[in-house]
């Protein structure tokens, strides 16, 4: 069982939800109490563990060794910040990561991070948060409602996209942060979340995923082992009677025409989480309409590209620097 789906088993039965109803184009809906989306309760700095705790908690042996994560929590250049925001009347966190004394208005990243509902994972992102903010860009990194303390139920794709959406204001109202130049990256349900943002128009330059699911549909039929339709009714209330609408809503591949933003595809070859026909399929939806976009295929690697991290933050800096707005910020 992949990892995705053992936390969604872990928790399945806290994550009956009502599907929200996202907006088809154009600009956000207003939801109630929308004037205070975005706007920050609390922020708090972050003090990490040793990598041995760390790993007893988290996945941290994935995504870095010993030395990049030491070498990450021992530059005091930069600052690691947990953050409470609003978005929707709920209180959600976020993960800020930026220099301590910037010398001018940064670009930012957006990254969404993938799996189900998760606790404190900061141990997992330092290091590749460390290796964005060196290349000068600053990460915000929301987790979404029901995760490391955020209020709400997660709907992998429902409410949740609102609270993405609602780092844009928290973003604007950062002094540091260059809002013309705004960039997401996502990791596998991060890379669903990146697509819905750019369906429902987040003022990206560019945006890059990868191990992303492409198509909900075809990834719920090859693990119905996993995801038993009583799961899935958990996941996403009225799956039964709304199947189709709810899954096509998550799968980029229904709506590529949508996808308007500049887009740098990466997939492992041995990806036994996501087949790489996924990001296959997308690219050829995106080509056959004229869309920017790179594929990389990694052979041989898997689901988060562990074995190409470096390679994969490298594309993903020179990609979003191609796509680099000038501004007379400073």
């Amino acid at each position: 069982m992949n990892e995705l789906m053992k936390r969604i088993g872990s928790i399945m039965l806290l994550a009956a939800a009502a599907c929200s109803v996202m907006a088809a184009q154009g600009a956000p809906e207003i939801a109630p109490g929308a004037e205070t989306n975005g706007k920050i309760a609390s922020e708090e700095s972050y003090v990490f563990p040793s990598y041995e705790a760390a790993a007893e908690k988290t996945g941290v042996r994935d995504y870095a060794a010993k030395d990049e994560y030491d070498a990450a929590v021992a530059d005091r250049n930069f600052r690691f910040s947990k953050l409470r925001y609003y978005s929707d009347g709920l209180k959600v966190t976020t993960y800020l990561y930026r220099p301590v004394h910037p010398a001018s208005k940064l670009p930012v990243i957006i990254f969404n991070r993938g799996s189900f509902v998760r606790g404190d994972i900061a141990p997992e992102l330092i290091s590749m948060f460390h290796r964005l903010a060196v290349e000068g860009f600053a990460v915000v990194a929301p987790m979404y409602r029901g995760s490391d303390g955020g209020e709400g139920r997660d709907e992998m794709g429902g409410g949740d996209v609102d609270d993405l959406m609602n780092v844009l204001p928290l973003i604007r109202s950062l002094d540091f942060a260059d809002s013309a130049n705004l960039f997401m990256y996502g990791e596998s349900r991060g890379g669903v979340m990146t697509y819905l943002a750019v369906r429902r128009k987040f003022p990206l330059n560019a945006a890059a995923v990868f191990g992303a699911i492409t198509d909900m549909g075809e990834y719920v039929r090859a693990n119905t082992a996993t995801l038993p339709p009583k799961a899935l009714e958990q996941i996403w209330a009225g799956y039964e009677a709304n199947k189709d609408a709810i899954l096509r809503k998550r799968s980029a591949t229904a709506w590529a025409d949508e996808l308007n933003v500049p887009l740098l595809i990466m997939q492992g070859s041995n990806d036994p989480q996501v087949s790489p026909a996924q990001s296959l399929a997308l690219a050829g939806k995106l080509q056959s309409l004229g869309k920017p976009y790179q594929l990389i295929i990694y052979s041989g690697d898997n689901h988060i590209l562990s074995q190409n991290k470096l390679d994969r933050d490298r594309e993903t800096i020179a990609w979003f620097r191609q796509h680099l707005k000038k501004t007379t910020d400073k």
